[in-house]
């Protein structure tokens, strides 16, 4: 048993070496982990953020001024009158996210209680903004009629008052969400890539048969691979996460680090498991792209990471709880945003424990069945 610790050893040192001289693959990893983290999560939003609008005013009274007036930055842009004849056109070509449409005689109807419609033309190809936009019209829309009339809003008018209280982002910033996330979701293609490359650089490059004729076992070389490599990616990450995520965007960390440190460590054993076993499937590193790069995109499309699994079919809901990615993420969630502890996480932990066991054997299987071909 000794020896085979020695021999991980040995072989590990020589992975850190392999890896460290490998600047494509260092360069991307440095990318992945802080450009690319940083860009996504301050460009990509899921607030209204500049929608641009257009208004169709047939009435030009104080009220409909006032309800232009009331569309400010940063959630719209500053409003543009437009024609009615060119509406269709310019919401074809996506000029607009939002056109309001006042009718005529709109301010005289207000005034005398008829209630006229104030119609919202929607691009919904902008989902999210549309989405959350026109409630946002509607509240200004209402908000204004009724500071015209010097009327109550419908907030003092009911019966109830709704306290809300929001936990663990109170201002709502999609950026605290998006970069943690960033950095859980980049771990599993950069163990993916990195490993892989690693089993194939060596076949590629020819010192396969060299490790065949050394006293080594298929085991050894496998766990060299995947603990060298899962321990540089774990550093990057925690680097990423404390540096980029923490100081950069100045995101809080309201967990446990040494519990998500845990946590990512098993993560990263089942997803470089992974990564092992698809490069035994695919004798090229291009080949091997086209293998894995699809399979991360699932597991990432599906892991939670997007969209809240609640929102997803039933039927993928119990599929993608297979995934290790998506135990990892709703671990990340629950120990990065809720401070959640060992007694509330050790569930995922122990499903991406088995999900790694099983990639293992499945890596070990093939891996052997390589190194036979090579003999």
């Amino acid at each position: 048993m000794l020896r085979w610790f020695k021999n991980v050893w040995v072989l590990g040192i020589k992975e850190l070496k392999s890896l460290l001289s490998d600047l494509v693959l260092m360069g991307l990893m440095v990318v992945v982990l802080s450009v690319a983290i940083y860009s996504v999560a301050t460009s990509i939003t899921t607030e209204v953020r500049h929608a641009s609008v257009a208004i169709l005013d047939a009435d030009h009274s104080i009220l409909s001024y006032q309800i232009r007036d009331a569309l400010l930055p940063p959630y719209f842009q500053k409003p543009v009158e437009i024609q009615r004849e060119d509406v269709d056109k310019a919401m074809d070509k996506g000029n607009y996210v939002f056109v309001l449409d006042i009718p005529a005689h709109f301010e005289r109807d207000v005034l005398a209680g008829r209630s006229p419609s104030v119609q919202v033309l929607a691009d919904a190809t902008s989902v999210t903004q549309a989405g959350i936009g026109i409630n946002y019209l509607t509240q200004i829309i209402q908000g204004k009629a009724s500071e015209f009339l010097h009327k109550p809003g419908a907030n003092a008018l009911s019966p109830v008052t709704p306290v809300v209280n929001i936990q663990f982002n109170p201002n709502g910033q999609s950026h605290w969400y998006i970069s943690t996330m960033g950095v859980v979701s980049n771990l599993t293609l950069l163990a993916i890539i990195l490993v892989g490359a690693a089993v194939i650089r060596e076949r590629e490059h020819g010192t396969i048969e060299q490790l065949l004729v050394m006293p080594v076992r298929p085991s050894e070389i496998v766990m060299a691979k995947i603990l060298t490599n899962g321990a540089v990616i774990a550093i990057a990450a925690l680097l990423s996460l404390w540096l980029v995520v923490h100081y950069w965007l100045d995101v809080p960390i309201n967990g446990s680090i040494p519990l998500f440190t845990l946590g990512m460590v098993i993560y990263l054993f089942s997803v470089s498991s992974l990564g092992i076993w698809l490069a035994t499937l695919a004798p090229t590193m291009p080949q091997f792209g086209l293998l894995s790069l699809p399979i991360y995109v699932v597991m990432r499309l599906l892991s939670g990471a997007e969209s809240p699994l609640e929102s997803m079919p039933e039927f993928f809901q119990y599929i993608t709880w297979l995934s290790p990615e998506t135990q990892f993420t709703q671990f990340s969630q629950d120990v990065l945003f809720r401070d959640a502890g060992f007694q509330t996480v050790w569930p995922k932990i122990l499903m991406m424990t088995v999900a790694g066991a099983l990639f293992l054997a499945l890596a070990l299987s093939r891996f052997r069945s390589m190194l036979a071909q090579h003999s």
